[in-house]
């Protein structure tokens, strides 16, 4: 049940708080929360959640959950958090969920996460848990995890060329008469005393049927096919078929993703068995080899010829690398507070991260020593997300850090263009908290009603383009939001912005200015459009220009939305 949670949107966590103390904090977590005791929350959801965060005493925890333990694999993941919110301790499952789940409520409570895995504390990787790497590990993983962090001689065999963390290539130095193996490979060899196997999920189940298939007869034949060619069922990652057959109950019930191809897709892959019988049925001379080919991608080999039984065929195909992952993360505005958990997800679970030194920074929290960090100057970014979409068409799991969202004037739209139909890679746009919202909520409410943002910075949009976007947005009696509004070399533009909106606007507009909205520098101040100083505003400010609505209620910038002349009519 409980596997790595750092991408689990599914995963259920049962938080436990046994006194008024513990139940004030318990609330500020974003979890299901039981009203029950300890004792009986833990025996009672043991077997029907991922995680358990505890706010008790990891005494009182160890003591219940002790006799109910059993192996790291079924084991849900236990954290337990102090009644003063100081720390979080995984107790159970560190590299089965709990070690992040820790990072996560300490994000969410201001604690401090207290590790004491051995592979988070050293920057070795843990065997156990290869996120990205599309890896599961069998054999001795003590023993060879001791020997990686005490630095013994280990040798890494990778007869497939399977793409593995960096870190781990760099420490396992050993040469093939070590002690000590890491061996990675598909085949049904199991790992002896000093190995550990390293499966990649490299093999792809092509499935042709009959309608209606018994379940245990498909089980039975790729059971034994994979037997006979001396394959792995652990590195099965998914089951591929034609269309019409995939949502026979006896392809769920291998419980595998499922992905369907059209015969005239099928037709077109070329197969060492084909058969005119099934062209005849479905209109594609193969099912189940050309599907394991597709499914499997560019440049996979046909590992098992489809083998029969009476209403079901299976082929296996051996996919090249694992698919790539890319993800390009808002990381907010600058504090961790303003950071999502999702982001914290993305970042944790990458093996490369790529960003621009200062957003680095903004998440230093998040890396890790296992991790291949990759950093550039502002400017670079299209080599950034070259980078980026190159290390993804490798298999990896990447990870592109932005401040605030990435899809607003940051780097969301560059990698998009970059990938383009690149159908290897899978892309995921984390979102973040824009400057924009992070400094309307320090102002108070100036964005209450319709509103536009825009960036002075004329570098890669005209001047005279800007100007009639202000000017549209003057004439629509739009709230305006300025990014990047001014620098060392850019320090005119604000002032002829202000100029314009003059011409239209009371010079008593309300102007709020924020900078570093987030971060130890942060300041907040009100003005109005006559007495806006550009010398005041730096390149991290944002400028909120309001609109002929907008006034100040209580210190606090307001745009109000209406309600109360919707409430009079």
């Amino acid at each position: 049940m409980s596997q790595a949670l750092d991408a689990r949107e599914s995963r259920r966590v049962l938080t436990i708080a046994v006194t008024r103390a513990g139940r004030s904090l318990a609330a500020r977590l974003p979890y299901e929360h039981s009203t029950a005791g300890l004792a009986e929350s833990l025996h009672s959801h043991w077997a029907a959640v991922d995680a358990f965060v505890a706010v008790a005493s990891i005494g009182a925890v160890v003591r219940v959950v002790a006799p109910m333990l059993g192996t790291k694999a079924t084991d849900p993941a236990v954290v337990c958090v102090d009644e003063a919110g100081l720390f979080a301790v995984p107790v159970l499952g560190g590299h089965h969920g709990a070690n992040e789940l820790a990072r996560e409520v300490a994000a969410l409570l201001g604690a401090e996460p207290v590790l004491t895995t051995a592979s988070d504390s050293s920057g070795v990787p843990a065997l156990d848990v290869l996120a990205g790497s599309g890896l599961v590990a069998e054999g001795d993983l003590p023993g060879v995890g001791r020997a990686l962090a005490d630095d013994e001689p280990v040798f890494l065999d990778n007869p497939l060329d399977w793409p593995v963390p960096r870190r781990l290539e760099e420490i396992a130095r050993g040469g093939p008469g070590s002690r000590w193996r890491i061996v990675v490979t598909d085949s049904g060899a199991a790992g002896a005393a000093g190995v550990v196997v390293l499966r990649p999920q490299s093999l792809v189940v092509g499935v042709g049927a009959s309608s209606g298939p018994p379940g245990d007869e498909l089980a039975a034949l790729l059971e034994s096919a994979l037997q006979d060619a001396g394959l792995s069922r652990s590195s099965v990652t998914s089951i591929a078929t034609i269309d019409r057959r995939a949502g026979e109950a006896g392809i769920a019930a291998l419980g595998l993703p499922v992905e369907a191809f059209t015969a005239r897709d099928l037709a077109e892959v070329a197969v060492p068995h084909p058969s005119s019988i099934v062209a005849d049925a479905v209109g594609t001379p193969s099912v189940a080899e050309a599907a394991a080919i597709l499914g499997a991608g560019a440049g996979s080999e046909l590992v098992i010829a489809k083998q029969a039984s009476p209403h079901c065929t299976v082929a296996v195909a051996r996919r090249r690398r694992p698919s790539g992952h890319l993800a390009v993360v808002g990381l907010g505005p600058g504090s961790r507070a303003e950071r999502t958990p999702a982001a914290d997800r993305a970042v944790r679970g990458a093996e490369v991260i790529v960003g621009y030194s200062g957003y680095l920074e903004q998440c230093a929290d998040l890396l890790s020593a296992s991790m291949e960090v990759m950093a550039s100057p502002i400017g670079a970014e299209l080599e950034r997300a070259r980078t980026a979409v190159k290390w993804a068409e490798s298999g990896r799991r990447v990870a592109v850090v932005c401040s605030g969202d990435p899809g607003v004037y940051a780097m969301a739209s560059l990698v998009l263009e970059e990938a383009g139909e690149n159908a290897g890679v899978g892309i995921e746009i984390v979102a973040g908290v824009t400057a924009s919202l992070a400094s309307a909520a320090r102002l108070g409410a100036p964005l209450g009603h319709d509103h536009l943002v825009l960036s002075l910075s004329d570098l890669l949009t005209p001047w005279d383009l800007i100007v009639r976007r202000v000017e549209a947005a003057r004439d629509a009696d739009l709230v305006l939001v300025l990014y990047n509004p001014r620098s060392l070399g850019r320090d005119w533009q604000l002032g002829a912005v202000r100029d314009l909106l003059l011409e239209r606007r009371p010079p008593s507009t309300p102007v709020g200015l924020v900078s570093d909205a987030g971060r130890a520098a942060e300041t907040v101040s009100l003005t109005t459009l006559a007495s806006l100083d550009p010398e005041l505003v730096g390149m991290t400010t944002c400028v909120i220009i309001g609109s002929s609505t907008t006034r100040v209620v209580g210190g606090r910038m307001v745009t109000p939305r209406g309600y109360r002349r919707a409430e009079d009519a």
